[in-house]
């Protein structure tokens, strides 16, 4: 599911809001995750899940050309952690319905 398959499905389930004001939730919903991740801050949708983010200290890198070694900085990378409520759910589906995968 896409961002704008997302926000026809909400627009499609409320047919008091427009296109236009389900795009603004959406963006709304997806910039306060951003904005709080950015802080340092972690997100739980009850149900669903959570975002953190993860520390990743700075490795050593290597020039695969030359062998010179190359400083990697350290990061911080977001990481989704899924609840065992929608584990099961999807897990439930998955069951009934066979799952393509990609080529």
């Amino acid at each position: 599911m896409t961002r704008s398959d997302l926000i026809a499905a909400l627009a499609s389930r409320f047919p008091t809001l427009t296109v236009q004001d389900s795009e603004f939730a959406v963006k709304e919903i997806l910039d306060a995750i951003g904005r709080s991740l950015a802080q340092g801050d972690r997100v739980e949708i009850r149900g669903f899940g959570s975002f953190r983010l993860n520390y990743h200290s700075a490795p050593d890198g290597r020039n695969p050309k030359s062998g010179e070694a190359v400083p990697v900085p350290e990061k911080y990378v977001p990481h989704f952690t899924v609840r065992q409520e929608l584990r099961e759910r999807v897990e439930a589906s998955v069951k009934h319905t066979p799952v393509q995968r990609a080529a």
